[in-house]
């Protein structure tokens, strides 16, 4: 029973180990599709603790023993029991999880997971090989930003507790960024603080490089008068608020990073092709974010780089369009949407916190960047390829009021049946790499079905 895994890093053995020692570092190596969340991070590889929490208010607690910590060749966590809602997994199960590291010639490291665990090994293997990707093109990722001659930056972000914003603080704090989470409830700590967004303090950005501002209320919805109001009030006067900070901080920051959406295109554009210099398109979702773009405008106009990040359909089961597909296809009860003929412009969340990684600290981008993969797909064939993932038929066709009776008439219009053909014209320019440039093989990483894995 148990693993033992190993995978060679294509990075030195002092960065590896001191990577896994920084926070983020097990948000970025659990794996999207278990139904864990980290909840706290061990203070240190060579004590402390990390939790992780489960369906049902239960708790995995990760406990670091050292008595075998030797950096940078080893560390060890077990499953430990604090406090009652730890209990019910540390009786039932037992798991000892030992980190090897050791030179393996060329400026690469040989990574060695070991796992003692009545846990099968087939249960395991996608888990373990999930980690040692996300390890490898995280960490190409920074180097890549090091040779370009990027330094580390303090980055404050707004939605930070969200699906693109936890992976990104994660990413940017493990790569040995500085992150300052830019929260609406108390300060915990010096990485935290208070942001009012229609009252911003006028230090709040003090001593920050770059803003990444993410938050705002979910568009998904039904789309009625209510609705409308929530999802445009919490986008575009706290954004040109924030801006307005920027722009009179003295000590602050001299890029802007805002979300944006492909929504910009606005429905029903068909076989047209949308770069970023397309004219916007029609309907509430495509007024939102103009607005919502020009809002940051006054950073522009004192001479901030302000990047826009017009972001297609997040892929991940953590979050957005396929957490709902997820359990529906791999029940055999999904299907394309209506005619399945509109374009679906996606990207994986791995690709995405990327794109904002660059958007940060590359001079280069500025203005609108479409953050899609290269390949947008019709719906039929998104359908088919999440079912061929899954292993699972693609039989059933959803009808048209489906979304309708979710989203509203109009949300089903602008947002299920949008038909958006949008293409990374401003990232490709760049030479940009994607981790994932092609649906299946997105798919494949973020719900754990890689075939290759032994």
């Amino acid at each position: 029973m148990g693993i033992t895994r190993t995978g060679i890093i294509d990075a030195p053995l002092d960065e590896v180990f001191a990577w896994h020692g920084r926070p983020g570092a097990v948000v970025r190596l659990t794996p999207p599709w278990l139904p864990l969340r980290v909840k706290s991070e061990a203070a240190s590889l060579a004590s402390g603790r990390a939790v992780l929490g489960l369906p049902g208010g239960l708790r995995w607690i990760a406990r670091h023993d050292p008595a075998v910590y030797d950096p940078p060749h080893r560390f060890a966590d077990v499953l430990a029991r604090d406090g009652l809602r730890s209990v019910p997994l540390s009786v039932l199960l037992s798991w000892r999880h030992t980190h090897r590291f050791e030179e393996a010639g060329d400026g690469c490291t040989l990574v060695t997971d070991r796992v003692d665990t009545p846990i099968p090994a087939a249960l395991l293997r996608q888990t373990f090989a999930y980690r040692h990707r996300q390890l490898d093109a995280d960490l190409r990722a920074h180097r890549r930003a090091t040779e370009q001659g990027v330094r580390p930056h303090t980055v404050a972000i707004s939605g930070s507790s969200g699906m693109i914003g936890s992976a990104l603080a994660a990413f940017l704090s493990t790569g040995g960024h500085r992150v300052i989470r830019l929260v609406r409830h108390a300060p915990h700590g010096p990485d935290e603080r208070r942001w009012d967004p229609l009252d911003p303090a006028a230090d709040l950005l003090t001593g920050v490089d770059a803003v990444v501002h993410l938050a705002g209320a979910p568009i998904a919805g039904w789309f009625n008068e209510r609705h409308r109001r929530v999802v445009r009030d919490s986008r575009v006067e706290p954004t040109r608020l924030l801006a307005k900070v920027a722009t009179r901080t003295e000590d602050g920051p001299h890029t802007l990073v805002t979300a944006s959406a492909v929504g910009y295109y606005g429905y029903g554009r068909g076989d047209e092709v949308l770069g970023e210099d397309q004219e916007r398109g029609d309907g509430f979702l495509a007024d939102v974010v103009a607005d919502w773009e020009t809002a940051s405008s006054v950073a522009e106009e004192s001479g901030l780089r302000v990047v826009r990040v017009r972001t297609g359909i997040v892929q991940s089961p953590a979050g957005g369009m396929l957490r709902v597909l997820y359990p529906i296809f791999a029940a055999g009860l999904g299907g394309r949407l209506g005619g399945g003929r509109e374009w679906m412009s996606w990207i994986d969340l791995d690709d995405l916190v990327d794109i904002y990684h660059r958007a940060i600290v590359d001079p280069r981008l500025s203005g609108a960047v479409n953050a899609v993969a290269p390949a947008p797909v019709r719906n039929v064939d998104y359908t088919r390829t999440l079912a061929h993932t899954l292993s699972r038929p693609a039989i059933v066709p959803i009808p048209r009021f489906a979304p309708a009776l979710l989203l509203g008439r109009q949300g089903m219009t602008e947002m299920a049946l949008a038909d958006q053909r949008v293409v990374p014209d401003k990232l490709d320019a760049l030479g940009h790499s994607f981790r994932h440039s092609e649906l299946e093989a997105a798919l494949r990483h973020q719900l754990g079905r890689v075939e290759s894995v032994s």
